[in-house]
């Protein structure tokens, strides 16, 4: 059995029966797929769906949409479940774990990659990097369980995996341009900026792939557009890091050449994988 969160929700393979129809039945195996192999207490389970106001019923509720997951996970639509759909998901005293196989959940997946890549980049090897994370990237096929009905717990892993795309793709690229590949770069950083008008460190990598291509001017209104969305929406400056940018590319500083990671001054300092 194959299950996937990195979009929108998906079981396949095994004996299985299609995901259950129910808003909060899919809700409720989103959260426990999003703590695979943990504990997740039933006063969780009754939060995630029903937030403050939990109806009387909510408890009960809970062991009913989890015998749905069962019998959805047995394959048997006449309502009977099995032992091995019952060791999958899990009763416990204080609530429920379902027991998921390694490599059988994109998280997981997701996990080797983090990996993999922090092993490339202790190597310094720019090409594995990018190998490795354009894979990691590629587990995404949309929001994060774009799909389910989200409360407080489904919401906040969501947000945090959604910001972790966004990071990965920051620390694809900086490798990517650390290899000249600026020009293979300029179609996906034009997206990217559009999609994200104040996200600094696109609009840095977009301005170095365009000056690196021969087009300084463009590279500088990237910039004037970052600078004017900025003091618009937000009332601030582009930070001193931006600024420092700009002053390179109008005295075509040697530091915005491709040079080897230990010297690149210019180096979008992005976060380490978490």
């Amino acid at each position: 059995m194959k299950f996937a969160v990195l979009g929108p929700l998906s079981m396949t393979g095994g004996n299985g029966s299609p995901l259950p129809t129910a808003p909060k039945t899919r809700q409720l195996l989103a959260l426990l797929l999003l703590h695979a192999n943990s504990l997740v207490t039933l006063d969780t389970c009754v939060h995630e769906l029903w937030g403050e106001s939990s109806p009387r019923s909510a408890v009960q509720s809970v062991h009913t949409r989890v015998f749905q997951i069962r019998q959805a996970l047995a394959g048997d639509p006449s309502g009977r479940t099995t032992d091995e759909s019952k060791r999958i998901l899990e009763t416990h005293h204080q609530g429920y774990s379902l027991q998921v196989e390694k490599g059988s959940l994109d998280l997981d997946v997701l996990e080797t990659y983090r990996a993999e890549f922090r092993r490339a980049q202790s190597d310094k090897d720019d090409a594995e990097v990018s190998a490795v994370l354009r894979s990691a990237l590629g587990l995404w096929r949309g929001k994060t369980l774009l799909d389910i009905q989200q409360g407080p717990s489904i919401r906040a892993c969501a947000a945090g995996l959604d910001d972790l795309r966004a990071t990965l793709l920051e620390q694809c690229i900086e490798a990517e341009l650390r290899l000249g590949m600026h020009h293979r770069l300029l179609s996906e950083l034009s997206a990217l900026v559009s999609r994200h008008p104040v996200r600094e460190n696109l609009h840095a990598q977009y301005m170095i792939a365009l000056y690196r291509s021969g087009r300084t001017a463009e590279s500088l209104q990237v910039y004037h557009r970052l600078h004017k969305t900025l003091a618009e929406e937000l009332g601030i400056e582009p930070s001193h890091r931006i600024r420092q940018l700009q002053t390179a590319v109008l005295t075509e500083s040697t530091e915005l050449d491709v040079v080897a990671q230990e010297r690149s001054v210019l180096s979008m300092d992005l976060m380490t994988s978490r």
